[in-house]
């Protein structure tokens, strides 16, 4: 999308196509179904005192008609998007409802869904999640049940023990065969059609940690938070990646028999010292269109970092103006720039869309293309006052889905010389922080993307997506 020269807001390059309202309002529980309508009578929002659940993240199925979120109450919801999403005659913004929903038992550091996911086809329209104290377990995006069971499990377990290890992160490549999944110092190869059955292959990403020197300095240490496929050469070669909350990233080779580990390195140097951004932990791993980037996005950081896998190590430049700035994940995305053959080349590069914490979307173009700090393009406010957790790039370009909400505490919010609030804060001093917080604004929303390239082809154009 070439906006070379564009101010600094969008100014009506985007318009709200369609939402679901706040999920968190009064108002809003008879319009806008909240992600757990149909929970239990144990959900979240029943057992904290004035709180709603709120939306943690959002992603495009592959063929970019549904979206699949999950909330704050362990529910995951599937928003098939309207036919008449781009319909000049239809009153905007239109109203987004969830038309299945999933109870998970309990919290699920991971969600993914099937690289072959087709609205018109049910048994494809699966997705993979990995809850405490129980296996991966994959679940049908079933509409005409309230409560689901899983369709089927794949145990990870320690070896001695035997008890169940939590994916604290997963990625179920093309074409849908097998999936990997990240632990503690463990990454773990499965074969989806052997239900039941251990993992294929298990990669330690350390030698031995039951030592004192925990691996001795080879390899990286701590639980996998993040991983991603890059996307396949023309030798349909990929190499994994994986990230630690230790601030350590590696490149594996799943399509050896031994998941070889091409690459280890520590990124704490480069967020801390060059890029100056920050940084605890990478809470996100994402791959260029080329495959030949990786970016890497950490917890309580201003930027995002940027690699060139060519060069083992070398930071390329940064992604200045991300405020990632509290442990809540914040997902980007990444779309082909004009040029280069239009996937990602030398001279355009390719494009990185970003939520943060203030509220703000910031698009970077051009990534690639240049060293040191690369500031944002232009941008916009897709939420009041509220983290915009994810944002997701259609696979046609003309639109863009955000999903917004987090806590907010009211001890980071009262002024010293405000008697109303000083006095409700003396009257709750004896609870606990976590026990005053409430809920900001959340809400699933699909924006479109004007005066661009791409906005004589609708995503039904492209066979994939809404028409």
């Amino acid at each position: 999308m070439d906006r070379e020269g564009a101010p600094r807001q969008a100014q009506g390059r985007v318009e709200l196509l369609a939402s679901t309202g706040d999920i968190t309002a009064d108002g809003n529980e008879s319009t806008s179904p909240r992600p757990g309508e149909h929970a239990p009578a144990t959900s979240r929002s029943e057992r904290d005192d004035g709180l709603r659940d709120y939306f943690e993240s959002a992603q495009w199925t592959a063929d970019g008609t549904t979206l699949l979120t999950s909330s704050s109450s362990n529910v995951i919801s599937g928003y098939i998007v309207p036919e008449d999403l781009l319909s000049p005659a239809v009153s905007r913004p239109l109203k987004l409802a969830a038309q299945a929903t999933i109870q998970l038992p309990e919290p699920s550091n991971v969600l993914a869904g099937a690289p072959y996911f087709r609205l018109a086809e049910p048994w494809t329209q699966q997705l993979l999640v990995s809850a405490r104290d129980h296996p991966i377990q994959l679940f049908y995006l079933d509409p005409s049940r309230q409560h689901q069971k899983p369709a089927s499990c794949y145990p990870l377990t320690k070896a001695r023990s035997e008890t169940f290890l939590s994916a604290t992160s997963l990625v179920w490549p093309d074409p849908g065969t097998h999936f990997v999944a990240g632990s503690r110092n463990l990454l773990a190869k499965f074969d989806v059609r052997r239900a039941g059955d251990e993992p294929l292959l298990r990669v330690k990403t350390i030698p031995s940690d039951r030592h004192l020197s925990k691996g001795g300095g080879v390899g990286m240490r701590g639980a996998v938070s993040a991983l991603a496929a890059q996307p396949p050469d023309a030798r349909h070669a990929s190499l994994v990646a994986a990230a630690t909350w230790t601030r350590w990233v590696g490149l594996y080779d799943f399509a050896q028999s031994s998941g070889a580990c091409v690459a280890t390195w520590s990124i704490a140097r480069a967020g801390t010292d060059e890029a100056r951004v920050g940084g605890d932990g990478v809470a996100q791993a994402a791959w260029s269109p080329c495959g030949r980037y990786l970016l890497l996005g950490e917890r309580k950081s201003a930027g995002v970092l940027v690699y060139d896998v060519r060069v083992t190590g070398k930071l390329l430049g940064w992604l200045a103006g991300r405020d990632a700035l509290g442990n809540q994940r914040i997902a980007c995305d990444v779309f082909p720039g004009q040029g280069g053959g239009g996937a990602g080349g030398e001279d355009a590069g390719f494009e990185v869309w970003s939520g943060s914490t203030h509220g703000a979307v910031e698009v970077w173009e051009g990534v690639g293309t240049r060293e040191g700090a690369h500031e944002p393009s232009w941008g916009w406010s897709a939420a009041q006052r509220s983290t915009v957790a994810s944002t997701c790039m259609h696979q046609s370009g003309t639109v863009v889905a955000t999903c917004s909400g987090s806590w907010e505490f009211p001890d980071e919010l009262e002024g010293d010389g405000d008697d109303e609030c000083g006095s409700q804060s003396e009257s709750s001093s004896s609870e606990a922080p976590w026990m005053r917080r409430r809920n900001r604004e959340s809400s699933l929303k699909i924006w479109s993307i004007s005066n661009n390239s791409y906005e004589a082809a609708s995503p039904g154009e492209t066979g994939n997506g809404p028409e």
